[in-house]
């Protein structure tokens, strides 16, 4: 907390404004250093027409070197761009957004937009003097080396991806044999044309036989995790093979244990079990693969084979979703098929084709076969007459039911992932991987499809989505190089995603903590374990530094060096709040940073106009917004604050995964705020925002505004 709370005196401030982009037509910058600057000797103002010209970042410089500048505020464009640009390492920097979030979306040569310039810049003020420079957190002995879980197709990919990156691999395979489900398979559908020849499962084979000679490789066969803990860099791993244990240091995991199929025995509408002559995809190809090896004659002896596809897949009461690989699937069969058997019949009925990729064009290549028919339609029933099996298919094509005898009739079931409690995770908040639903490992399947919610491990294949043989590929190099990026940068004491590079971490002042719970239970990312009492024991290598846990304390003993409770209560009241409440109203403004605040860039890009009443305060996430800021800006006269989040909910869009949901679940802990204030609820009101709604912007604002000008004044205010 000394480290937060430093000496204010010992400040050197600078100001650098930029004239371009608009800005000096918009606002008096000369009225505004003078007004600023001219009575404080802490702090020195400069004007340059394009600050971010390497003209503008020399005379910064000149001002590090000459007058010792050790706090830079820089009022010009969105920090969002010109990252590069406005670097000053070992200073402290804050940007202040005068170009898409004043310039370019008030009234120019306005008073009001005058003096919002004014606030945005004693906010600054404020928060540089309450912050200091992140010290990285680096442990000593931190480990380079990446565990893989499971020897399938993405676990051998993703091992041999960070082995030829010079990482040494630990695989841990729970079989005598590596190779998963792709060893099982007859035969492969061809990714390229030509499609007369069927690809060979040469791939798995090869990839094993790289991966037993590769000397950066080790595999643990018939072995299973018993134990995980500890955090990226130094995850401490015990792993069981028959009645040995073996303990490793880890720097991350890869989970690549796949996927299991969907029990068909619970499809009781599809006749499965009532008959020897319903199987499964992965039943036939067990006969495809006897064909091919033993030269089994049996499937020369079928008139007529069914294909049902989404067997219990996109169907409420056993899989609602799709499994991506049924259809190619079957069209292989198919094929094969045909090929072992001339004169067979083959019916495919679907509720939707689905061929991503060049998979259409083997799909194109069935439909040249006369004997294959393809069938849109919906299954009525199975009737078993006379041991053969009889299908009923209403709403075809044709608008007609269809009524086939077949010799054999096959299942297209889904695919489920495997339980992710076999990493037996010693977490305070569970042994697997928190799943966002189906089994599926959570994460933010737009921006970051390969993280999961355990820094430091990350999911490939079939566990994580279901995925084609080249998908699990492509998709195992990307974790691969995920958990790579991970350990690099916890040896330079750095965040991954979203915060990439963020060496800044939590800081608890324990001696008022009450052991009530909050940060361990709400961390989205379980980077807090507890003693038996329940005091919170920080991991900060698996920290993503979201803030959540800040926003959850009620005693504020949480803090980061650059972002903490002092400081934005500093910028809260930073600001002299006019008395008069007529016309000039004063709204806070959270803005989470992630999509809540580019859309606002977005909307002054576009030049959308809206009132130059508001204070913004960027915030990590929305969940990271203590109480004690409402209370705070609530007594200071604010009139009404507005938090705006990222969009919750089922296809949330929360970077930090649950901010959004928890904002909501602490409605209740905020009405009491405000009723022990004596105040009208209205006066807090939360949004969310998706990053291309920047469109309504204005009439968010506008409309909260209008509630604010309805309820009156602040009584607060002028107290």
């Amino acid at each position: 907390m000394n480290k937060i709370m430093m000496d204010q005196d010992q400040k050197n401030i600078g100001i650098y404004f930029c004239s371009g982009c608009g800005i000096g037509e918009s606002i008096d910058i000369d009225s505004l250093k003078n007004h600023l600057c001219s009575n404080n000797i802490s702090v020195h103002c400069k004007v340059h027409p394009f600050l971010c010209s390497k003209e503008g970042c020399e005379l910064i410089h000149r001002d590090i070197n000459d007058q010792q500048t050790d706090h830079i505020i820089i009022a010009a464009c969105s920090p969002r761009v010109n990252q590069e640009v406005f670097n000053f390492s070992d200073k402290i920097l804050e940007r202040v957004n005068f170009r898409e979030q004043l310039s370019w979306c008030m009234k120019p040569k306005n008073e009001n937009t005058q003096m919002l310039a004014e606030d945005m810049i004693r906010m600054s003020i404020a928060k540089v003097k309450s912050v200091s420079i992140p010290q990285p957190y680096i442990k000593n002995k931190l480990s380079s080396d990446i565990l893989i879980l499971g020897g399938g197709i993405s676990g051998i990919t993703s091992a041999l991806e960070a082995a030829k990156a010079g990482y040494k691999v630990y695989l841990v395979e729970k079989e005598n044999k590596l190779g998963g489900w792709v060893s099982k398979w007859s035969s492969l559908f061809p990714e390229e044309p030509p499609f007369d020849i069927l690809r060979k499962p040469e791939i798995i084979e090869s990839k094993i036989d790289e991966l037993v000679k590769h000397q950066h490789i080790h595999v643990f066969y018939e072995s299973t995790l018993e134990s995980v803990s500890g955090e990226p860099g130094q995850f401490e791993i015990t792993i069981r093979n028959n009645q040995n244990h073996h303990q490793i240091t880890i720097g991350a995991i890869i989970l690549a244990t796949g996927w299991k199929p969907y029990d068909a025995s619970r499809l009781e509408e599809y006749g499965y079990k009532q008959s020897k002559k319903i199987i499964t995809q992965i039943e036939f190809e067990e006969f495809l693969k006897n064909e091919a090896v033993n030269n089994d004659n049996s499937l020369k002896k079928i008139n007529s084979v069914v294909f049902i596809q989404c067997a219990g897949s996109r169907d409420e009461k056993h899989l609602p979703y799709c499994s991506n690989t049924c259809c190619p699937t079957t069209l292989k069969q198919a094929w094969q098929l045909r090929e072992i058997n001339k004169d067979a019949n083959v019916y495919i009925i679907y509720k939707d084709l689905r061929t991503p990729g060049k998979t259409e064009l083997f799909y194109q290549e069935l439909q040249k076969d006369e004997q294959i028919f393809f069938t849109k339609g919906d299954l009525r029933q199975i009737n078993i007459i006379n041991k053969t099996p009889n299908v009923i298919v209403d709403n075809t094509l044709l608008g007609e039911s269809i009524n086939i005898n077949a010799d054999l009739v096959v299942l297209a079931t889904g695919m489920i992932p495997s339980d992710s409690s076999e990493l037996n995770l010693e977490y305070r908040q569970g042994k697997g991987l928190p799943d966002l639903k189906y089994g599926f490992p959570d994460s933010h399947f737009i921006c970051f499809p390969y993280e999961t919610r355990r820094t430091g491990i990350y999911s490939a294949g079939c566990i994580r989505a279901p995925q084609t043989i080249q998908m699990c590929i492509e998709d195992s190099t990307g974790a691969a190089l995920k958990a790579i990026q991970c350990i690099e940068s916890t040896k330079r004491g750095e965040s991954v995603h979203p915060r990439s590079g963020d060496k800044s971490y939590p800081i608890l002042y324990l001696q008022r903590c009450t052991d009530c719970k909050r940060c361990t239970e709400e961390c989205p990312f379980g980077a807090y374990d507890e003693n038996e009492k329940g005091t919170p024991l920080l991991n900060p290598s698996r920290c993503r530094r979201c803030g959540i846990c800040m926003g959850s304390c009620p005693e504020r003993i949480i803090n980061f060096d650059d972002y903490s409770i002092h400081a934005v209560s500093s910028m809260i009241k930073a600001l002299k709040i006019p008395d008069e409440f007529e016309n000039k109203p004063r709204i806070l403004v959270f803005l989470c940073e992630n999509d809540a605040y580019p859309a606002f860039d977005m909307a002054g890009l576009k030049r959308l106009e809206y009132s130059p009443f508001i204070r913004i305060i960027p915030v990590r996430c929305i969940g990271s917004v203590n109480q004690v800021w409402l209370s705070d800006a609530l007594s200071h006269g604010y009139d009404g604050i507005l938090q705006i989040g990222c969009k919750p909910g089922e296809d949330y869009q929360c970077h930090f995964i649950t901010g959004s949901d928890l904002i909501k679940t602490r409605g209740d802990n905020i009405q009491e705020t405000l009723r022990t204030m004596m105040l009208e609820p209205e006066r807090i009101r939360t949004e969310f925002l998706e990053i291309n709604e920047y469109e309504r912007i204005p009439d968010i604002i506008s409309d909260y505004l209008h509630t604010i000008e309805t309820i009156g004044p602040n009584p607060f205010k002028g107290m």
